[in-house]
């Protein structure tokens, strides 16, 4: 029955803010109140998702059976930092595409609204912000490849 209820609760909780953004946009106000309403169900969500884990692979290193004594042998420190280092290729590569792209296509609106004629050079330089990602996630599935 648990099993039933609490990803029902869960996706209450995430659903939860569109609630109170709603009515205020009806009424007329800024929804800016809903930023705490939405960060209080985030962490909800992620409190109930630490105290109730669903299933059993949360314990299946802790198993004295063959297959956590399989699951022990897979993972190892190496394998853990090679994890850690894509994570951190593929979300810094994020970052910076995104940081590049923020300011690439707010010069590239302003060129084109100055001249149309300019839309393809300032196409290739948002472009080649985002190539970055990409990049980045090239190089995680890489790493990810190294390890199996």
């Amino acid at each position: 029955m648990m099993i039933l209820i609490l990803p029902l609760v869960c996706l209450l909780l995430i659903c939860a803010p569109v609630v109170p953004a709603v009515v205020k946009v009806k009424n007329g106000k800024s929804p800016k109140g809903a930023f705490i309403a939405n960060l209080c169900t985030f962490f909800g969500v992620m409190l109930l998702a630490v105290i109730f884990p669903f299933g059993q692979f949360v314990y299946a290193a802790e198993a004295e059976t063959a297959v956590g004594e399989a699951v022990n042998a897979v993972i190892s420190l190496g394998a853990g930092i090679g994890y850690f280092g894509a994570g951190l290729t593929t979300g810094l590569s994020c970052i910076g595409a995104g940081i590049a792209v923020g300011s690439g296509a707010s010069a590239a609106i302003g060129a084109v609204a100055e001249d149309p004629k300019s839309f393809v050079k300032s196409l290739i330089f948002v472009v080649l912000g985002e190539g970055i990602a990409l990049y980045g996630l090239l190089i995680s599935i890489l790493i990810i490849n190294g390890l199996g």
